[in-house]
């Protein structure tokens, strides 16, 4: 895990400029930096690292990393290095660091483009090709690690943070309006919807995909990677929780693998604590745990949290959340660094758990993230498959599981509706929720509907690659890379794996969900792992906080928080929000509206100081 930058054109950057940017790149990886500039005729080519030591703690595997004409910026891990080094060793290739870093160019020279092919990790990466003179771009399958990019009259640049290629290029860039209206109206689940950023200009490199740049800028935009879902015919049960056990164990292998000390994040739920157990009982591991602890009842996960430990005799470090800690503050650092509003108060949270994690001196984290949109973790999930099953004979036994054991837990209305999704498939009014209350909020008219890509037919799974690929997961895996490089840690999601990923999307829709459990096809694989507290809990709690623990609303100095003079005003009717803040009781829909609007004026208030 590191930070990369770089550029290519005509004009040759200023020392100062590199220097500045390599500033910006310290956290992402404070163990070494470097630059190395290229030149071919009138080209320039800038290529900028900041190195995390994971993998081969020497300085002979620093970066900009070359071999011959080949010159590399890598952020990220290829989990499966060991495996390709000796296929490259065994063809008699001379290899001279124990790196990934050095597989991956290998693999390059070897099989250019398609290399990506043969990786089973994350990365962003950047290789210059002085006999093609061009720039070859890539980004992991998942859109684990970052890779934005800007180009204008002088060139090209990219860099893993916006911060840093505002910097490198020299451009004070301007806030995308419609990326901020999006955000605050519709939610975090809205932001990747589009392939917009928070800056009019900057992009993202898609998920899954390569990039040829040259002097005139993109050439190429291509996918090396598309996911599918592809159902099995008659599998059985025994193969889907055999083939599930034998890849998730098989991702851990690899992701344990770490010239470093590893941290695990773990929480109340099945996710995390799947891995911890998987580390400790099957690899005989050295597990460490961090887990924040909130004492209102409607996110304690105390109890689960604590029959892990016991069950794993795993180290434990437990952050307890309280309400007098300065929140405000911290909220604005992050946002300071995120240089973007915070998608969810989530991350508010989670970045105690990163700074606890970097304060014991560990550089890797492993979290849970993605078995919700592979193995079903949500609420509608249950509703959905109700609606894909209809006809089987099994239905009424799954509607009374769910009538017995999970209707209880559930708040939201339209999740208690059984057949929500019979008559109208389409409905996802649940997802922008009071969309249209939080628009009268503003002071001109502004609306964006709900959109959702096309990936299957089968009502279930289409949502979960929505969720996976445009509203959740990559929400996720943005905050967890900036909160974790905020504290100089690489984090590590073994559900994020190509092979779980291909298999899993082969369950049918009727295995997913049985006997009132969710993910019934990962809590089967794990038995005999897992302790059974965790493993037949039903009770989804999330990872979550209320904006009542960061403000309080009585208090005129917080009110005041609020309502001070802002940009932000522009586009919002002070006098609404004053009127709502004044209520002091919201329901959850409007507790995240009034966290994204306070992020969002803070965002523009310290952008409008730069």
């Amino acid at each position: 895990m590191c930070g990369i930058a770089g550029y290519i054109g005509k004009r040759q950057l200023e020392d100062a400029r590199i220097v500045s940017s390599l500033e910006t790149m310290k956290r992402r990886g404070p163990d070494a930096q470097r630059h190395v500039r290229h030149t071919s005729g009138d080209l320039f080519v800038d290529l900028l690292h900041s190195r995390l030591s994971i993998i081969d703690l020497d300085p002979r595997s620093h970066q900009p990393f070359s071999i011959g004409h080949c010159h590399m910026v890598f952020n990220g891990e290829i989990y499966n290095y060991l495996e390709l080094r000796k296929s490259l060793l065994d063809e008699g290739i001379s290899l001279h660091t124990s790196s990934d870093t050095e597989v991956l160019l290998h693999l390059y020279l070897k099989h250019g483009e398609k290399c990506v092919d043969l990786f089973e990790g994350m990365w962003a990466f950047v290789i210059y090709d002085e006999r093609k003179n061009h720039l070859f771009l890539s980004r992991d399958r998942f859109a684990e690690k970052p890779l934005y990019y800007f180009q204008n009259s002088d060139g090209f640049y990219f860099a893993s943070e916006t911060n840093t290629l505002r910097v490198l290029s020299g451009v004070q860039f301007k806030i995308n309006e419609q990326h901020l209206l999006r955000y605050i109206i519709n939610g975090h689940k809205s932001l990747y919807k589009t392939n917009d950023t928070w800056y009019e200009g900057v992009s993202e490199l898609p998920v899954a995909s390569n990039a040829i740049v040259d002097e005139r800028g993109i050439r190429d935009i291509a996918s090396y990677w598309v996911p599918r879902y592809v159902p099995k015919e008659n599998m059985t049960l025994e193969e889907a929780t055999e083939g599930t056990r034998e890849r998730l164990i098989e991702s851990m292998k690899l992701r344990l693998r770490s010239d470093v000390p590893l941290a695990f994040c773990l929480s109340g739920g099945v996710d995390s604590a799947s891995l911890v157990s998987i580390a400790s009982k099957v690899f005989n591991a050295n597990v460490n745990t961090f887990s924040i602890i909130d004492t209102d009842h409607r996110y304690d996960e105390l109890d689960n949290i604590v029959a892990t430990i016991e069950d794993t005799g795993c180290a434990s470090t437990k952050i307890v959340l309280k309400p007098e800690e300065r929140h405000k503050e911290r909220l604005e650092d992050l946002i300071a660094y995120h240089d973007a509003p915070i998608a969810t108060i989530s991350y508010l949270v989670h970045s105690m758990l990163s700074e606890s994690i970097g304060g014991h001196g560990y550089k890797i984290s492993i979290s849970g993230t993605g078995a919700d949109e592979m193995f079903t973790g949500y609420y509608d999930h249950f509703i959905m498959q109700f609606a894909e099953i209809r006809h089987l004979p099994e239905f009424d036994q799954r509607v009374n599981e769910w009538r017995d054991h999970v209707l209880g837990f559930v708040r939201h209305p339209d999740f208690r509706k059984f057949d929500l999704f019979f008559d109208n498939p389409s409905t996802r009014d649940h997802i922008y929720l009071n969309n249209d209350e939080f628009r009268s909020y503003l002071v001109r008219d502004w609306s964006e509907a709900f959109t959702e890509i096309h990936y299957s037919s089968s009502l279930l799974r289409n949502r979960m690659m929505n969720e996976m690929f445009h509203e959740v997961v990559r929400v996720i895996l943005h905050e967890d890379d900036l909160n974790s490089m905020r504290y100089s840690i690489e984090n590590r999601s073994p559900f994020l794996d190509k092979p779980l990923f291909e298999f899993a999307y082969t369950i049918p829709p009727e295995l997913l969900i049985r006997e009132g459990y969710n993910k019934f096809i990962l809590r089967n694989a794990m038995r005999g792992i897992l302790n059974d507290q965790v493993r037949l809990s039903r009770e989804k709690k999330g990872f979550n906080a209320s904006i009542n623990s960061i403000f309080d609303f009585n208090n005129p100095q917080d009110l005041s928080y609020f309502l001070d003079d802002s940009s932000i005003f522009k586009w919002f009717d002070k006098s609404k929000i004053e009127k709502t803040l004044k209520q002091k009781e919201f329901s959850n829909s409007y507790k995240k509206f009034l966290f994204n609007f306070i992020c969002a004026k803070i965002f523009l208030d310290k952008a409008g100081m730069r």
